[in-house]
């Protein structure tokens, strides 16, 4: 696992993008866009957790594109009441409900931020990384079961 993370850890470090370690899950953050509205800024983060298996030999790996907002709202985009306020959207419908894909949440977010971010180069990367150093590469939906 060790060659293989620091192979990971080089290509994030490369993008440039944040990557941490919680309970063996690796976390890979990157801003794609920002916006400011009125005294509002709103971030648009691309976000990849990851999962290497020695035993298995495997790397689970999910990504998501996830808003978040902070600053004074009148309403409208961030939440129903005024004043500060923070806000983080995932793009997931309900409980149970069905996970939307990352190209339909690219297809959401591009309606309201302009970026030109290509998310499956990053996907693409890890998976010929795991792969070169003899790892099955495991693409799910979430990061349950990770």
């Amino acid at each position: 696992m060790a060659a293989l993370f620091d192979q990971i850890r080089k290509y994030a470090e490369s993008l440039p993008a944040e990557l941490k370690e919680k309970g063996g899950i690796w976390e890979l953050k990157r801003v794609v866009a920002e916006r400011k509205v009125f005294l509002s800024k709103q971030k648009l983060e691309y976000r990849a957790k990851f999962r290497i298996d020695d035993s298995e030999k495997t790397v689970k790996f999910t990504e998501m594109l996830k808003e978040t907002a902070s600053g004074l709202s009148t309403g409208g985009d961030m939440d129903s009441s005024p004043g500060f306020g923070v806000k983080t959207t995932f793009t997931k419908s309900g409980v149970g409900g069905r996970q939307e894909t990352i190209v339909e949440q690219s297809s959401l977010f591009g309606k309201k931020y302009e970026y030109s971010f290509d998310f499956k180069e990053i996907r693409s990367k890890i998976e010929e990384l795991a792969k070169s150093a003899g790892y099955e590469f495991k693409y799910q939906l979430t990061s349950i079961g990770l």
